[in-house]
């Protein structure tokens, strides 16, 4: 399964495909990682229907993961399911508003993290093999 991480901060995309890893659930596919740093290559990605699961980090710059996952529902046919990434628990609200399928607090725990990536997974799975 591909799964894309968006930061515009590389050091962010490093913990969470370290997070990730090969497999974040010896149930689910092993991933493949898809990393982008700009919002265009994020909805390029969503576009060709390659990606699975998209992680965003809600506090990139300029276009903030909010944003580009509340874009992403309103646009991409099928869109994958998406785990937004918020600095503040506070931000849970937006999060909501974005319509992300999943949210993880930063710092970054990797076994939240790749619980959650994997939860995901299952779920695309389950409906890709419904259609």
């Amino acid at each position: 399964m591909r799964v894309l991480v968006y930061s515009d901060d590389a050091g962010t995309r490093e913990k969470v495909r370290l997070a990730i890893g090969r497999r974040p659930a010896a149930d689910v596919p092993l991933v493949e990682i898809v990393e982008c740093a700009t919002q265009p290559a994020v909805i390029k990605h969503l576009d060709s229907g390659d990606i699975d699961v998209a992680v965003l980090d809600g506090e990139a710059q300029p276009a903030g993961g909010m944003g580009v996952g509340r874009q992403a529902k309103d646009e991409v046919h099928n869109c994958p399911p998406i785990l937004l990434l918020i600095a503040r628990r506070d931000d849970r609200w937006l999060a909501n508003w974005s319509r992300a399928d999943a949210v993880v607090a930063q710092p970054i725990d990797p076994v939240v993290l790749a619980e959650a990536v994997a939860d995901l997974m299952r779920r695309r799975l389950s409906l890709t093999q419904a259609h």
